[in-house]
């Protein structure tokens, strides 16, 4: 199956059984296919909104670049992938940084949220999710949250589909500010624009992208 016939099977709704077999055909290589380093949207942001001690999840945490880095800031990290090659990445990245994530082999439908439990909720390049999903994600991220709790986000915006640097090939799976608000409605939004940026992070997301970044309090 080429890459483009895989970008239209992630644009149907999948179950667990099939988003597993999906995201382990990309990740089940050696090298990282997101890097190791983590995002820079996230990073900016953590240092600003989060502290040590923090209980955090990250959602769909892939090979753990992100978490694991959440981590070694002193953070209580949860995190959960529906990629158990991922996760087995991700335990053994962990494990070199010498720090412990809680990771659980679990898709958004799937994963035992719980209430008012983090203190942020990270979500980047989550874009797997079709519309009703989306949805779904939001509102467990705005539940599981404590009382001013941090979500943090980055997503590829509709002109991302100009570049091609990464991300899913449909629109209904990209973000625009009016879609983000619209979602976050019963949050206070802390920071939310688009932009372009050069991005450099592993073979699949490299080069220019048309990026949304979200920081938004419960």
């Amino acid at each position: 199956m080429d890459s483009k016939n895989k970008e239209v099977h992630l644009s149907k709704p999948l179950g667990f059984a099939d988003a597993t077999q999906f995201w382990n055909e990309r990740f089940n290589k050696e090298e990282f296919i997101f890097g190791k380093e983590p995002n820079e949207y996230l990073v900016k942001q953590a240092n600003q909104y989060l502290k040590p001690n923090n209980k955090v999840l990250c959602i769909a945490d892939g090979e753990g670049r992100n978490g694991v880095w959440l981590a070694k800031q002193g953070m209580q990290v949860v995190g959960f992938d529906a990629s158990d090659i991922a996760l087995a990445k991700a335990n053994q990245f962990a494990k070199d940084n010498q720090v412990v994530v809680q990771y659980s082999f679990s898709d958004a439908d799937s994963f035992a949220w719980q209430a008012n439990t983090y203190d942020a909720v990270i979500g980047i390049f989550i874009q797997f999710a079709d519309p009703q999903m989306r949805e779904r994600i939001f509102q467990k991220t705005y539940e599981a949250l404590k009382p001013g709790g941090i979500l943090i986000m980055q997503g590829y915006t509709p002109k991302q589909l100009e570049y091609k640097t990464g991300g899913p090939s449909l629109i209904d799976h990209l973000y625009t500010e009016e879609l983000i608000r619209e979602l976050t409605i019963d949050f206070e939004i802390l920071e939310l624009r688009s932009y372009e940026q050069m991005l450099s992070e592993g073979p699949r997301h490299t080069g220019m992208s048309a990026l949304l970044g979200l920081v938004a309090r419960k």
